[in-house]
């Protein structure tokens, strides 16, 4: 890659069981290996610091809880590690960045990565935009959110979310396998149906089980059953089955018994999920809403629909669990776009040159 190597400070306050976490500990590898030294500022004890433990990543441990302190512990952070640019990937850390720059003592690159679709109030994403020397959206959809509560358009960049597929396609071991099988139980000839994600609409999906004529089992892996769920799962017709799998940092062995991937979800900025479902050539049924249009051509590369219809979700699954030719088109054109358009180097390609341009913003 061009240019001198750069220090980089990636920074989260979440670091918890998300696809997010997933996303920063891949980058901050690939980044690593491009030759850069990455550090990862994060609370202990989170997946986040495991993760980075596990690739050779430094970690700076850091209390998260009241601003004051974090803004002083990241400035002194910054100056004693030479940091060339510090990433912000969540709310605390944005302020604490910010907070650091108006008060004149960020002289460092800061950006900010927006990885789900954007809730706050247009002053403080005007105040972080305008503190920040660029902000990464890891979507199309992110990005159009982010100009309409008036977020300077130059000062944005679109880099998509990208997957390992070589840790996507290492296949699992024995153990979890039959550990995902023993999960699922019998399926007794059902198709699979799965959800791979935390609390995220599954309610809407399992509404539209009560219209859905092909007996399934749906796998809801990484949650735990709720009182609304359970209440839904109670009236569902008796040919239907729900499976809930608590969270794992091992979730790619349940795509193996799987038939359809779905995702009801609607602040999605891109799952990783998604991608890696989808490479692994499941054909993905997911919400028309955040980053899903971004990878799903509906009827192409996958199936789209109304984020809050539970009839259109029924709909949807039964046409794909119907028509086998159908769901394996989807699903070939839908693993080829991921493999070829969201792959983790492309990603860390992309958000190196941000750096560099905000570092060069920085020195100018």
């Amino acid at each position: 890659m061009p240019g001198r190597p750069l220090t980089i400070l990636q920074l989260t306050h979440q670091g918890g069981e998300s696809g997010s976490t997933v996303a920063i500990a891949n980058l901050s590898r690939q980044l690593a290996r491009h030759g850069h030294r990455v550090l990862i500022g994060c609370r202990p004890g989170t997946m986040l610091a495991g993760l980075a433990r596990d690739a050779g990543l430094e970690i700076v441990p850091l209390d998260f809880r009241r601003l004051g302190p974090l803004a002083a512990a990241l400035g002194d952070v910054i100056v004693r590690e030479d940091v060339d640019v510090a990433n912000s990937n969540a709310t605390r850390d944005r302020r604490a960045l910010t907070w650091l720059r108006w008060r004149r003592r960020l002289p460092r690159a800061f950006v900010a990565t927006r990885h789900t679709m954007p809730l706050t109030l247009p002053p403080e994403l005007i105040a972080v935009a305008l503190s920040a020397d660029r902000t990464i959206a890891v979507s199309p959809a992110v990005a159009r959110v982010l100009r309409r509560r008036l977020h300077p358009g130059a000062r944005l960049r679109v880099v998509p979310n990208g997957i390992d597929c070589d840790g996507v396609d290492a296949p699992p071991s024995a153990a979890d396998l039959a550990a995902a099988r023993a999960a699922l139980g019998d399926p007794a000839g059902r198709p699979v149906v799965l959800v791979l994600a935390r609390r995220k609409d599954q309610h809407i999906l399992l509404e539209g089980l009560a219209a859905l004529q092909q007996p399934v089992v749906v796998a809801c892996v990484g949650i735990e059953g709720d009182a609304e769920l359970r209440a839904i799962e109670r009236r569902l017709p008796g040919r239907h089955r729900v499976v809930y799998v608590p969270f794992t940092d091992r979730p790619l062995a349940f795509v193996r018994l799987a038939n359809v991937s779905a995702l009801p979800s609607r602040i999605e900025g891109l799952s990783i999920a998604l991608l890696e479902t989808m490479a692994l050539g499941l054909p993905a049924v997911a919400s028309r809403a955040g980053g899903n249009p971004d990878v799903i051509t509906s009827g192409e590369t996958g199936v789209l629909v109304s984020p809050l219809d539970p009839l259109a979700w029924a709909g949807a699954l039964e046409r794909v669990l119907a028509d086998r030719e159908f769901a394996q088109r989807i699903a070939r054109a839908g693993r080829d776009r991921v493999r070829r358009e969201f792959t983790l180097e492309r990603a860390a390609e992309r958000t190196e040159a941000v750096y560099r341009e905000a570092v060069e913003r920085r020195r100018g």
